[in-house]
């Protein structure tokens, strides 16, 4: 499925949450690692600004992509922000939406 680049350049970005591990399966605690490199996935809550409007996104990173003690409340810069649609069944119930993904956050500090 494409992916597609977000130019976040006139933006100015926050952490809302703290990162977390990103799970594949919550009864096992099995985590969710990246296909390519095999590092251990994260998720962090991201508060967007730009144009006047503010949106809460929450950003799958790589466990090797952000610092210790990111934070909420940190200006942060995020690089090689992309995303992508998704779709699945479950229950014989289809649901959808918009995965994101990142390369990196770093402290705008």
């Amino acid at each position: 499925m494409p992916s597609f680049k977000i130019d976040l350049s006139t933006a100015v970005v926050f952490v809302a949450t703290a990162p977390v591990p990103k799970l594949v399966n919550q009864k096992t605690g099995e985590r969710a690692v990246d296909r390519e490199t095999g590092a251990g996935l994260s998720t962090v809550g991201l508060l967007v600004s730009d144009e006047g409007e503010g949106n809460l996104y929450q950003v799958t990173i790589p466990e090797t992509g952000f610092p210790e003690g990111l934070a909420p409340g940190i200006p942060v810069k995020v690089v090689g922000l992309k995303a992508r649609d998704w779709e699945n069944e479950f229950n014989g119930q289809k649901r959808h939406g918009i995965s994101f993904r990142a390369v990196a956050v770093t402290s705008a500090v």
